[in-house]
């Protein structure tokens, strides 16, 4: 099993994400620079940060990269692809998930920790999980506020394709809980066939009980279960 972690200019926490795969969890994993080949791998990770400085909108330029191409052919073939905050938007703007991240509710970057509830543990990336479970993993980000018409979020829960939602500590979804204003408190979403996954926060920071959560984990843990499943 091989797992890339795909770097653009302006990416951060792709050493993180790297350093949980191979070190936590003892995966084959390399940092891939966007201009590289991207062939050969069972999975792929486009980490956070802020790819060519937002410029135009969050992920705009990255997602128009033509290293995205080999990234759809990977979803089209059933491999796992997770988009973490940047990587998110980054999906959203290439047209692999659907929706849109727009300015945070109140214009400030966010950086705090928040409650999670797994709405869906079927997925290659919430096996890990109890349906319902609420985890805590932190946000960073001031583009998170996630936006779709009526008709997206109709199928999105009809086909149960929320992935989690911003909850209470008692897991109930109110507007208190919700950090930036997302439509239904929805922090991430998969596609239609099930295998791409965009979230705002950020598992790679809760790996590690020394980081005060290991709720994140269990993200990777389940992609590579999906992995060494096909």
């Amino acid at each position: 099993m091989k797992i890339a972690v795909l770097q653009f200019g302006g990416s951060n926490c792709d050493h993180d994400v790297h350093y949980v795969l191979s070190e936590v969890l003892g995966v084959d994993t390399d940092l891939v620079w966007y201009k590289d080949e991207l062939e050969g791998y069972d999975g792929v990770v486009i980490p956070g940060g802020f790819s060519y400085g937002d410029y135009l909108r969050a992920g705009a330029i990255a997602a128009r990269a033509p290293v995205m191409n080999t990234v759809r052919k990977m979803a089209d073939k059933g491999l796992p692809v997770l988009g973490i905050c940047n990587g998110f938007q980054i999906l959203v703007e290439s047209g692999l998930l659907p929706g849109a991240l727009m300015t945070n509710r109140y214009p400030k970057f966010r950086c705090e920790w928040v409650n999670l509830r797994v709405e869906n543990n079927t997925s290659p990336f919430t096996n890990s999980f109890k349906r319902g479970e609420v985890i805590r993993i932190p946000i960073a980000h001031m583009e998170g506020n996630y936006f779709a018409d009526e008709h997206t979020l109709s199928e999105l829960d009809s086909s149960k394709k929320v992935a989690f939602r911003y909850v209470d500590g008692t897991g109930n979804a109110t507007d208190e809980a919700n950090p930036n204003g997302s439509i239904e408190n929805i922090a991430g979403i998969i596609n239609e066939q099930g295998n791409v996954l965009g979230m705002m926060p950020h598992p790679e920071r809760a790996s590690e009980l020394i980081l005060g959560s290991e709720d994140g984990k269990k993200i990777f843990d389940s992609m590579v279960a999906y992995i060494s499943s096909i």
